[in-house]
């Protein structure tokens, strides 16, 4: 298990408040940007990161996230320089990393090779979109070796039996895919999530965060109401095809303020 994570949830927990989570598309638009976007998100005050591996078929991700995957591969990032690139950051930074990413590229680098060098770099949990947890053998049993977090997900559609898979696994956290559908898709329905939320949390026993459909600070507020974090991709990644340049990251360090601020004291 991570302490960084188990840390983190614990203090949120003490302080009345709910994380905010980021995620961010490592090389989108390039390496260079995603470490100031990492320190955007850490002066914003995030309490976790998600890092995004890019994947040629990323097929849980809404067309935004599609076109910043493909961004990020256009200029080379591999997994190994997302991995470098947790490394560089962990050296000022005790904020938990969580790899996101799809099991093509996670199983051909190797489950034990992938575990180990994640932890060896500082990542703190790994997220694998598309490896439910009855596939996830291999991949569980080399992090639970190392201590890196395997977080699973839940959504809408998930029967009993899906959430007692998950509960027999889960690590860290849940992560609630609070929509059907792709990343960016549509609004999530707040009374629906806050029952299901509540269910989860019951049934698992580990935090709960929510993302997916999530586009600004009153959204985020919202559902911060009832998730133990929540989490906001694709709003964040699509400042980089409305800025360009200088102006990308002072636009992102606004953005990242005002979401970490929303989360935070939606609770007040």
């Amino acid at each position: 298990m991570s302490v960084r994570i188990a840390e983190t949830f614990a203090r949120l927990r003490a302080e009345g408040r709910a994380g905010f989570v980021p995620f961010i598309m490592a090389g989108d638009p390039d390496l260079d940007a995603t470490r100031g976007f990492l320190r955007a998100a850490a002066d914003a005050g995030a309490d976790l990161i998600e890092l995004g591996v890019p994947f040629s078929d990323p097929m849980a991700d809404g067309p935004g996230l599609q076109r910043s995957a493909e961004r990020a591969l256009a200029v080379g990032t591999t997994l190994t320089s997302v991995l470098e690139l947790i490394a560089e950051f962990r050296r000022d930074s005790t904020i938990p990393i969580i790899l996101f990413g799809y099991a093509n590229p996670f199983l051909r680098y190797g489950a034990e090779r992938l575990a180990g060098d994640a932890v060896a770099a500082g990542a703190d949990g790994v997220l694998c979109v598309d490896l439910p947890p009855e596939e996830a053998d291999d991949l569980q049993i080399a992090a639970d070796a190392v201590g890196l977090d395997m977080i699973f997900l839940l959504a809408p559609t998930s029967d009993r039996t899906r959430i007692e898979q998950v509960r027999k696994r889960a690590r860290g956290f849940v992560y609630y895919v609070s929509i059907t559908g792709t990343t960016g898709a549509a609004a999530p329905d707040p009374n629906e999530v806050a029952a299901m939320v509540a269910t989860v949390r019951e049934r698992v026993g580990v935090p709960v965060g929510v993302g997916f459909g999530i586009t600004g600070p009153e959204q985020a507020a919202t559902l911060a109401r009832v998730a133990d974090a929540v989490v906001v991709g694709s709003a964040i990644m699509r400042l980089v095809e409305i800025h360009s340049g200088p102006a990308l990251l002072p636009a992102a360090r606004e953005f990242l303020q005002s979401l970490a601020t929303a989360v935070h004291s939606a609770r007040r």
